[in-house]
């Protein structure tokens, strides 16, 4: 029998489509959420589910912004063989993404046991998840927004794909919630900290995914619900793309904080009261 039902993965496609790309950690979400539905959150056929379901999230992605994937690709490819190319700044920013990729994948790699063993827990996503709005409060706060997309810089890059350690670490903590963070610190905007965010988790979350994918299969895990959550995941985080990068021209994350504090709060409530 599968660890997880297809009609489980129907509900935790959604819940990591909706959450995967906004500052509320996917992670920490698809761990309450298993708790409540009596799923071990800390079972090695779960987690793989749960890191493989975000290639569904990372494929919405991948469409959403295919005209710029495909532009900076480009613009990659040919810097590889034309020196003019090689002052595009397509080609330095795909040189970036994959540079800053390599110490979250470094860290993943070495921290594996860690990450499937105690910091796989309901208490660290409650405090990482209040911590965390704590950081992106001062973030958006402090930050000046006056840099864009365009002015960014190798550094930026390595700063913010390198803060992707700290949801990977502390699950409830937010890959997005950090990397978006760390961008407003940088001085970036608040469209430019949302973009950037989406194209430095493209390799490291399609990575995960395809690597947890034997752990989740040979874990336990039926091919049904693994097709099931990662196309429900697709569809629900396409829908949230579009929406988080409306909301941020005209909004600060001021909400997104309000509500990780609170639901970190009420996670450490039921988990006191042994509701969970």
């Amino acid at each position: 029998m599968s660890a997880i039902s297809v009609g489980q993965a129907v509900v935790l496609g959604a819940v990591e489509g909706v959450t995967e790309f906004l500052p509320v950690s996917s992670t920490g979400h698809l761990k309450i959420t298993e708790g409540l539905m009596g799923i071990p959150v800390d079972d090695h056929a779960v987690v793989g589910f749960s890191a493989f379901i975000q290639v569904g999230a990372i494929a919405a992605v991948l469409v959403y912004f295919s005209k710029d994937i495909a532009r900076i690709v480009s613009a990659w490819c040919r810097g590889l063989t034309d020196r003019e190319e090689r002052h595009h700044h397509d080609y330095r920013f795909a040189w970036w993404v994959i540079c800053a990729t390599i110490p979250v994948v470094a860290v993943g790699l070495a921290a594996k046991p860690l990450i499937e063993g105690p910091l796989a827990s309901l208490w660290v996503v409650a405090g990482s998840l209040i911590v965390g709005s704590g950081v992106m409060w001062a973030a958006d706060r402090t930050g000046r927004h006056k840099r864009g997309e365009d002015d960014t810089s190798f550094k930026d890059a390595m700063l913010v794909g390198g803060s992707q350690i700290l949801a990977l670490l502390f699950p409830g903590f937010s890959r997005s919630g950090a990397t978006m963070s760390t961008a407003l610190m940088l001085d970036l905007d608040r469209v430019a900290a949302t973009r950037l965010s989406f194209f430095l988790g493209i390799p490291a979350l399609t990575g995960a995914g395809l690597y947890e994918l034997k752990d989740a299969l040979g874990a336990g895990v039926g091919t049904a619900p693994l097709v099931v959550g990662s196309a429900v995941s697709f569809v629900v985080a396409y829908a949230s793309i579009a929406w988080l990068l409306k909301f941020v021209t005209s909004h600060s994350f001021n909400a997104f904080v309000v509500y990780r504090l609170a639901t970190g709060v009420v996670l450490f409530g039921l988990l006191a009261a042994g509701v969970l």
